[in-house]
C-alpha cells in the first residue's frame, strides 16, 4: 500500500490493514506537521555549528509509553497542521527559510535537514526533499527514526536520505512490548539497520569541520532498570557493524509523565550509565558520544509552546 492512498496502510512494520486514521499511530493521509525549528541539541555531527533544520511530524507507529516528544506523538496536537490546511508549499516555506538561517556563509547553501520519526509519513520525505531542491536548496538530509521501520519504505529513501540517525532501543522483546507495544521490535530494528548501512554504509563521513554529510549514527537511550538490555543491543552492534561506528549512547532519560511504572518513573543512575558506558569501551566501539548524567533535566522539549520547542532546553553533548 502506498501511504499517501486512500486504501488500507501496511506502510509500517505494524501492516494495520485498515484505512489511514484509523490504525495504530492515528496518522491521516496527510503529513501532519508539530514543528519545524533548528535544533541545536543534537549530536555535534548533526547539529553542527548552525543546529540542524528538523521537521517533528505529529503521530508514531510506536507511542513509547515513556516517550520524551509523547505531547505530538501520542495525542492530538492543538498546534499541528495538516498538509491539506497549510499546503505542502507552506511547509516547504518554513523548511527553506529555517535553511537559509543555518547556511554558513560560502559554503554553496549546504545545510542539515532532518525528518524526526517520519516511518508513518515516509512517502512525504522524497517529495520534501524534492521541493526544497527545486527551491535551490542542497541539504544533507538526515532521517531520525526510532529504528522500527519496514525494508521497503526504506528502500524508498535510497539516495534521498544522506544520514541515518537510527535507534536502537531493544533486543528485549519482553521490554518492546511492554514499552512500544512492539514484540517484534529487535527483528525489525536491526533489519532495517542492516538495510541503512546497505544504502549509506555504517561509518559517518565528516566534513572539514566535523560535520555529517554521509553514513550513520546509531542511538541507545539507556532506560532505568533496563541495563542488561543495553548491553545486549551493544553486542549486536558490535557483531554487525564496524567498530569505528558512531554510536550515541544517551543518559538524558527522565520520566516525562506521573504515571509510569517501576521503574521508568525514575531517571538512570551513575553506576547504570557507567556500566553500559563501559561495556562499548570494552567492545572496542571507537566513536562513542556520551551525556552527562545532567542531561536528564535538560533536554525537555515542549511542544505546547508556540515556536521553537526546544528554546529552553539545553542539551549538553560530550
Amino acid at each position: 500500500m502506498s501511504g499517501d492512498s486512500g486504501e488500507v496502510c501496511t506502510l509500517c512494520p505494524r501492516r494495520c490493514g485498515v484505512p489511514r486514521g484509523k490504525g495504530f499511530c492515528g496518522a491521516g493521509r496527510e503529513p501532519e506537521v508539530a514543528s519545524v525549528c533548528v535544533h541545536r541539541g543534537e549530536e555535534p555531527p548533526i547539529s553542527g555549528k548552525e543546529g540542524i533544520v528538523n521537521i517533528f511530524f505529529s503521530h508514531c507507529n510506536l507511542k513509547c509509553i515513556y516517550c520524551q516528544n509523547w505531547q505530538i506523538s501520542s495525542q492530538p496536537h492543538p498546534q499541528t497542521l495538516s498538509r491539506e490546511e497549510m499546503g505542502v508549499d507552506c511547509i516547504v516555506d518554513d523548511v527553506c527559510r529555517l535553511l537559509s538561517s543555518t547556511y554558513k556563509s560560502g559554503d554553496g547553501g549546504e545545510a542539515l535537514l532532518g525528518f524526526v520519526t517520519a516511518a508513518h509519513y515516509v512517502y512525504a520525505v522524497p517529495q520534501i526533499v524534492e521541493a526544497v531542491r527545486r527551491r535551490g536548496f542542497s541539504p544533507t538530509v538526515v532521517y531520525n527514526s526510532s529504528g522500527y521501520e519496514s525494508i521497503e519504505a526504506l528502500r524508498t529513501l535510497e539516495g534521498c536520505v544522506d544520514v541515518y540517525l537510527p535507534d536502537l532501543k531493544y533486543i528485549d522483546s519482553r521490554l518492546a512490548a511492554n514499552y512500544s507495544h512492539a514484540p517484534d521490535y529487535p527483528e525489525v530494528a536491526c533489519a532495517a539497520l542492516a538495510e541503512m548501512k546497505r544504502q549509506v554504509g555504517a561509518s559517518l563521513k565528516l566534513d572539514d569541520e566535523g560535520v555529517a554529510y554521509r553514513g550513520m549514527l546509531v542511538r541507545h537511550l539507556v532506560l532505568p532498570g533496563a541495563v542488561d538490555n543495553s548491553l545486549h543491543c551493544l553486542d549486536w552492534l558490535a557483531d554487525n557493524m564496524p567498530l569505528s561506528l558512531h554510536l550515541s549512547l544517551m543518559a538524558q532519560y527522565f520520566p516525562p509523565r506521573p504515571d509510569l511504572p517501576s521503574p521508568l518513573d525514575r531517571t538512570i543512575t551513575a553506576d547504570e550509565y557507567a556500566t553500559v558506558l563501559s561495556h562499548a569501551e570494552a567492545l572496542g566501539f571507537s566513536n562513542i558520544w556520551s551525556q552527562e548524567l545532567g542531561a536528564n533535566s535538560n533536554y525537555r522539549p515542549d511542544f505546547s509552546r508556540q515556536g521553537n520547542p526546544f528554546e529552553q532546553a539545553t542539551q549538553k553533548v560530550i
